[in-house]
């Protein structure tokens, strides 16, 4: 397999297709572990209708899914796929969700599609060619660190983790600008991409939720890593932090490794 430079525009119009499903107020919930935790019929639609376009459109490429224990990483080529990253704001009515697709090729990832449609904003990078939304280069911005919002929240799946959460939270508040919680990984790092927000903390997310943000984050200017300041392998999940520059980056990892 070779990688093409039509898959992006290609992936953009699966991606577009998609969402498509996402505008049926007809969907069943069921949970996954209890009311955190939770997946729609549209989730599966989603899921379902990306993985047979995209294996057609990268014939034997792998498949690593939030969905369905559909979590192949061993092909030289994966699609990585949060269907809709927060469903539990899609199941509510929240605008905040998205889709999100992520092409892996052994440790990096080559291509990143995240599609808010509330908004009607397409999030698009490949690597080393730039960060867009709807086709408008993005840049993160150059606020220092006192001047910073952080979106975050308090693993939500995890709550053994709320009170380490909080106090990382609390201490970055005392020292940034504000705080924000959205409820979807991607959509709040492809804002630090766009230069709304400087700085993303969670305790651990799945593959999944970070992957194609990540190189929408950096090829925005931005820098991610686990919560050891080190390269993301996109092999596991992971707890990530986000900055828009490196010193920024440094004060948070001092204050989240403080108190681990």
């Amino acid at each position: 397999m070779i990688y093409s430079k039509q898959l992006l525009p290609t992936t953009v119009s699966i991606v577009r297709k998609a969402a498509s499903l996402m505008r049926s107020n007809s969907f069943e919930v069921t949970q996954k572990g209890g009311f955190s935790n939770i997946v729609t019929s549209t989730d599966l639609a989603v899921q379902d209708f990306l993985c047979k376009e995209l294996s057609r459109l990268l014939p034997e490429s792998g498949f690593f899914c939030e969905e369905k224990d559909l979590q192949d990483n061993s092909q030289k080529y994966t699609w990585i796929i949060d269907p809709i990253d927060g469903t539990s704001n899609y199941s509510r009515g929240f605008d905040q969700c998205a889709i999100c697709v992520g092409l892996k090729h052994q440790t990096d990832i080559l291509l990143g599609v995240i599609y808010i449609p509330s908004t009607d904003e397409m999030y698009t990078a490949e690597k080393n060619r730039g960060a867009f939304i709807n086709n408008t280069p993005i840049h993160v911005s150059d606020r220092n660190f006192q001047d910073s919002i952080m979106c975050t929240a308090l693993s939500v799946y995890h709550k053994e983790y709320a009170d380490i959460c909080a106090s990382i939270i609390t201490d970055t508040f005392k020292q940034c600008n504000d705080i924000r919680r959205f409820g979807a990984c991607a959509p709040e790092l492809c804002y630090l991409a766009a230069g709304r927000c400087e700085l993303y903390f969670e305790y651990l997310l799945s593959l999944w939720d970070f992957s194609a943000a990540s190189l929408i984050v950096t090829e925005a200017g931005g820098i991610i890593t686990d919560l050891e300041g080190k390269k993301l392998t996109f092999e596991k999940h992971s707890g990530i932090l986000a900055a828009n520059n490196p010193a920024n980056l440094h004060m948070l990892l001092d204050i989240i490794q403080k108190h681990l």
